[in-house]
């Protein structure tokens, strides 16, 4: 944006307070934290070296409308930001939002003074992308508050169309999508085929694989054990060379299934439809929930794999395992004897399920937020620091 460094000479330059609402307070909280470090710094780079940035954050102040979508939520922005005395106000949520039947990534809404920014919507570098779009967004917003002493000899709908250009340039491919004009409500959505699979890869970045993973360590030393008992039978190392790769795939994509489904079976993770949720959001959290745990299970099972080998190959002397096979044998062979056995201890592993840890294994449905401990007290100092 255009500097000019003498226009306030004698006079101070306007200040303004940019609130940054993260809601639910778990995953869009962290990304604001950081954001905060850094926004005032950014503003003045991007937007407006001459205005006085006063960055602010607050957690929990405002729950997911899912049966609103974006236009409920930014009622709700537009309220917390009245009340914190605040001028403009954006909101980073993990809730995926469509308009037009394509991921909606950013909203602006000038009569409110108040947008929104979809962190799923943004992929997997979310970082990057959420500055370029906060950025973005309160380029949009701040015209309307500057007066024409401040903007100079800037024309507002020059400014307004230069910030739409460097939008869709720098935050993600996306386009402009005017929903409301005479009240300025702008949206920013993705493509319908890739900004749908951006989507789901960033539901899945925001729903951390690895804390679904971490739920899963019970189960994993437990199929272990399983594993290490089927490894001392001579049964199975038949089995094992009897099977042919087709077969030992279909044991394995069922054993991974099973396991997948029990546990959304056994910890109700499956969400249904109902007055606040739309069956499309619905759809999507379910995609997010079964792709997160099938990228934990995965990980699990490739752990289970790689210990199950090494312990073939440590335990199972080649003699021994030549004399039960009945011809040489070589990695290979303990290679398929432990993609059989590890099946088999993911089978078993899914009728154990149950005594996982409730919830980190939750924590995987994308609907799902567990509460950090102590954002209760956050918020209500941080309302405090907004009145002072």
């Amino acid at each position: 944006m255009a500097e000019h460094s003498d226009r306030y000479a004698g006079a101070a330059p306007p200040k303004i307070v940019v609130g940054l609402v993260a809601t639910p307070p778990d995953y869009p909280a962290r990304v604001a934290d950081r954001l905060r470090e850094e926004l005032a710094g950014l503003l003045a780079d991007r937007v407006d070296s001459t205005v006085d940035w006063d960055v602010r954050t607050g957690w929990g102040a405002i729950a997911p409308r899912r049966d609103r979508g974006y236009d409920g939520l930014l009622d709700d922005v537009a309220d917390r930001r009245q009340k914190a005395g605040w001028d403009i106000a954006i909101c980073l949520t993990d809730l995926p939002l469509q308009v037009q039947r394509v991921p909606l990534v950013a909203y602006s809404s000038l009569r409110r003074h108040a947008g929104l920014v979809s962190l799923p919507a943004l992929g997997f570098g979310q970082m990057r992308a959420a500055r370029a779009a906060v950025a973005g967004l309160i380029a949009g917003l701040v015209t309307e508050l500057l007066t024409e002493d401040d903007l100079g000899d800037e024309d507002p709908r020059g400014r307004r169309a230069a910030n739409d250009r460097r939008m869709t340039d720098t935050v993600i491919p996306i386009h402009r999508v005017v929903t409301g004009a005479e009240d300025g409500e702008t949206g920013y959505a993705a493509s319908r085929g890739a900004g749908q699979l951006r989507l789901l890869a960033g539901m899945v970045r925001a729903n951390r694989p690895g804390r679904a993973l971490l739920g899963l360590s019970k189960l994993l030393v437990g199929a272990f054990g399983t594993a290490a008992f089927a490894l001392a039978t001579n049964t199975i190392w038949q089995m094992g060379d009897a099977l042919d790769w087709l077969r030992l795939t279909v044991i394995m994509v069922l054993g991974i299934t099973a396991l997948i489904g029990w546990l959304v079976i056994a910890h109700d993770l499956w969400e249904k439809p109902s007055d606040d949720t739309t069956r499309e959001l619905a759809r999507l959290f379910n995609f997010g929930t079964v792709i997160t745990l099938g990228l934990a299970v995965g990980v699990s099972y490739l752990v289970l794999f790689a210990g199950t080998t090494a312990a073939a190959a440590l335990f199972i002397d080649r003699s021994i395992l030549e004399a039960n096979l009945g011809h040489p044998s070589g990695f290979g062979d303990y290679a398929t004897l432990a993609w059989l056995i590890t099946s088999l201890a993911t089978v078993g592993g899914a009728l154990g399920s149950g005594l996982e840890d409730e919830e980190h294994v939750r924590a995987a449905a994308y609907g799902h937020h567990p509460t950090p401990e102590g954002w209760q007290d956050l918020d209500r100092e941080m309302r405090g620091d907004d009145q002072g």
